[in-house]
């Protein structure tokens, strides 16, 4: 009997439901995952920390009896894995978020610094070129642009913003670095799918000078913790001495938007013993206050907000 009870506990815990389950994941220093070109992580006792969540699929165990494990949460496989998707295309989706997320907290990064950018190349790299369309064999992947019709660009955004409204057919001329050597190739847009009115040539861009290794994380939500990260690398003092964590999806206007799992990344910033936690404004900073058990929890609306914040933080949080 007692070898029969324990298979069935075995097979309860090892058996996934069709739920998921939302686990707390002690926060990490930014730091490592992000390489500013010609510049070094920052010294001192403080840092930026970002925090993510454990996502996977809840064991019946799990699922029957709650409280297993501290700041779990359950969720059905719909609120998850939306209609129409399997598990590996939801993935997918998470790691391209990931990306567009470094893509703009690159971007909001430099343009808070204005005419004061230190030396770093700057300007749209090239991170891959689609097949049939008309970049393909005239750009190639790490050629950075620099200017699109003799505009300058800093970073993806200003490309967006001289690409946009530019007609199906429009011959676009980039201006770009490759081997040390500056070219300029002329393209002409075609659309960007069936019936779309959006002129494309075929390019995906990232910020140059500015690397990412998230180490296989994905969603949005690590964008204001990349923004305040390269901000540290380019010698500005961000963090003030201080360990902060922070949460929130960065809009290209440097913006903070709301994210999901903050019970849990509230849970995993104290794990990590921060001094604060940097919370997208409204129901995720009322969320994490719940949870933050002596955390000082810091709303921000935008990404200069944040900053704002971080420089007058107390000596002794």
């Amino acid at each position: 009997m007692g070898l029969l009870l324990l298979a069935v506990a075995v097979a309860l815990w090892v058996i996934p439901s069709r739920e998921y389950i939302f686990l707390p994941d002690r926060a990490h220093p930014v730091a490592p995952l992000v390489i500013v070109a010609g510049h070094h992580q920052a010294k001192g006792n403080g840092g930026i920390y970002f925090v993510d969540v454990i996502v996977r699929k809840a064991s019946l165990l799990e699922r029957l009896f709650g409280g297993l494990h501290d700041g779990a949460s359950l969720y059905p496989a719909s609120q998850i894995i939306p209609k129409g998707l399997n598990e590996a295309k939801q993935r997918q989706l998470d790691l391209d978020e990931m990306r567009l997320s470094q893509q703009t907290a690159a971007a909001v990064a430099m343009h808070s610094l204005g005419t004061k950018v230190p030396r770093v190349d700057t300007g749209a790299r090239v991170f891959s070129v689609e097949s049939g369309k008309p970049a393909a064999g005239h750009l190639q992947p790490r050629d950075v642009i620099v200017a699109v019709d003799g505009v300058p660009v800093r970073s993806p955004a200003d490309v967006t913003r001289v690409m946009h409204g530019k007609p199906i057919g429009t011959l676009v001329q980039f201006t770009v670095h490759r081997n040390g050597k500056t070219r300029t190739v002329g393209l002409h847009t075609v659309a960007a799918g069936h019936d779309s009115k959006r002129g494309i040539v075929g390019i995906l861009l990232d910020q140059a000078g500015v690397s990412f290794d998230a180490h296989g994380v994905g969603g949005p939500s690590a964008g204001l913790a990349f923004a305040l990260e390269i901000l540290e690398q380019l010698g500005r003092n961000v963090d003030h001495g201080h360990k902060i964590a922070a949460t929130g999806e960065i809009w290209p206007n440097g913006s903070v938007h709301p994210i999901g799992g903050i019970e849990q990344k509230t849970i995993g910033a104290r794990a990590a013993g921060v001094d604060a936690f940097l919370v997208p404004a409204g129901e995720n900073a009322r969320d994490a206050r719940k949870y933050a058990k002596g955390l000082r929890i810091i709303p921000v609306k935008s990404f200069q907000q944040a900053l704002h914040a971080l420089a007058t933080l107390p000596a002794d949080p």
